[in-house]
């Protein structure tokens, strides 16, 4: 068993009580420099401090920086998105309407050629000598034709005579009728052949672009190749076709059936580039049962060549262009009482307005009921607006506002929540850098304990 010493022990009591007596002490210090020190109440024209119990409270209070459009009287168009596809407006497969050897190609692949251009040659020999050869049966049937009827001549007049019997005379003007039925099957044979020797020359038929070949110059062609010699593709000009949903499609018919050309606008595949402009030149005559859509077909000049069949692009179909109260898109919101927009009041205060929006044409939405012309709403800012409450205005329908000077803290002309000394993120300070902030201007402003100063080294 030992023991312990009594003066020892009663040392250890000592220091224990001195230190707890030390940390009341810090621990008093510390509430009266960051609780009991602040101002009953902010000096004026000094901003709150947030550290303090009623900080959040002011924040609310604060005036909400908001940007805000006039309504008025806009141009709203019924425009409708689709996306279609770029086809030429005529494609031709080149083929031979002749067997032979492909002599030689008279065109680049991809070069523009216009209608009855040469573009290859076939060997022509075969169907000169057919050519030739009717030429020839029909020039020996043209004589004995002409023979026949120099004999008819003789026999009518040796029967005026009555020098030979009518039977004699009758038979060979049977065999005159029959050489000129032979002279019109010469004639045709000869056509025939020339019709044959003419098709050894591939031409153009119709004006556009050249693809690529599908044979080579010295290979044997014949009609029934199915691939033929090349491909043209008629582009300037080029159609798109497209589909509308039938409930869209009603309006579209309704402006046709009253005569009024409608305007297409096509746009890249990133709908951000414009690529031309045409006019809508067909409808289908039914819908299709499967998707319930209506294809149309518009046409376009596609001078610049912008076009190019196959190409995917989203279409724009301007179907009327109406009249109608507008405001920015961004101003309309939309909840649990459908859509609604902020209205600023003269007094600088925002109220809640349900609206009754029409049509979107980009920017702008239509609104048909709730808004008079001239009267101002919120399109920036709308996060932190509540009904009745404070709005600071930067720009009016995107010109910006002249701040209006302010005292106290922040540089003069600055906005709540827009300065760099009256924001809340510069105000928005935690632990002691925010109390230690609120005390500096507590001692500035000689609140409670305004005469004393902080012991050297808090």
């Amino acid at each position: 068993m030992s023991f312990q010493d009594p003066e020892r022990a009663g040392r250890r009591r000592g220091r224990f009580l001195l230190g707890l007596v030390a940390l009341c002490t810090v621990a008093a210090a510390a509430y009266w420099y960051f609780v009991a020190r602040q101002p009953s109440a902010p000096a004026q024209g000094a901003p709150a401090a947030v550290g303090g119990m009623f900080g959040m409270a002011g924040m609310r209070a604060m005036p909400v920086p908001v940007r805000v459009a006039t309504a008025r009287v806009e141009t709203i168009r019924h425009t409708l998105r689709a996306i279609g596809t770029v086809t030429a407006f005529n494609t031709v497969v080149v083929r031979t309407r002749v067997g032979g050897e492909l002599l030689q190609l008279h065109f680049q692949e991809g070069q523009r050629v216009r209608a009855g251009e040469l573009l290859a040659q076939i060997d022509p020999r075969e169907y000169q000598a057919a050519l030739d050869q009717a030429l020839g049966q029909q020039r020996q049937n043209e004589a004995q034709l002409q023979s026949a009827r120099q004999d008819l001549e003789r026999y009518r007049l040796l029967f005026r005579q009555n020098s030979i019997a009518r039977q004699q005379v009758e038979q060979q003007e049977a065999l005159v009728k029959q050489l000129e039925g032979t002279r019109m099957s010469d004639q045709a044979a000869v056509d025939s052949a020339g019709l044959q020797l003419s098709h050894t020359r591939i031409t153009a038929p119709i004006s556009g672009r050249l693809g690529l070949r599908k044979v080579d110059q010295g290979n044997m062609v014949a009609a029934s190749d199915a691939e033929g010699l090349v491909t043209i593709t008629q582009t300037q000009p080029i159609s798109v076709e497209f589909t509308l949903p039938q409930a869209e499609a009603a309006d579209v018919l309704a402006q046709l059936r009253a005569g009024q050309t409608l305007e297409v606008v096509l746009y890249d595949q990133n709908d951000v580039d414009e690529l031309a402009r045409g006019e809508l030149m067909s409808v289908d005559n039914q819908i299709d049962v499967s998707t319930g859509t209506l294809r149309l077909k518009a046409r376009f000049d596609n001078e610049d060549e912008r076009l190019f069949p196959n190409q995917f692009v989203n279409v724009r179909l301007r179907v009327s262009a109406d009249q109608a109260l507008a405001v920015p898109s961004a101003a309309v919101q939309a909840g649990s009482i459908g859509s609604f927009v902020y209205v600023v009041d003269p007094d600088k205060t925002v109220r809640i307005r349900r609206i009754v929006a029409g049509r979107v044409d980009g920017a702008l939405t239509a609104v048909a009921e709730g808004l008079e012309a001239g009267e101002q709403v919120v399109v920036e800012g709308t996060d932190r607006l509540r009904d009745g409450g404070g709005v600071d205005i930067v720009s009016i329908d995107g010109n910006e506002v002249e701040a209006p000077a302010r005292g106290g803290a922040g540089a003069p002309g600055s906005r709540p929540g827009m300065g760099s000394g009256a924001g809340p993120e510069a105000a928005a300070g935690s632990g002691s850098g925010g109390a230690a902030a609120a005390g500096t201007a507590s001692r500035a402003g000689g609140g409670n304990g305004g005469g004393r100063s902080a012991p050297a080294g808090h």
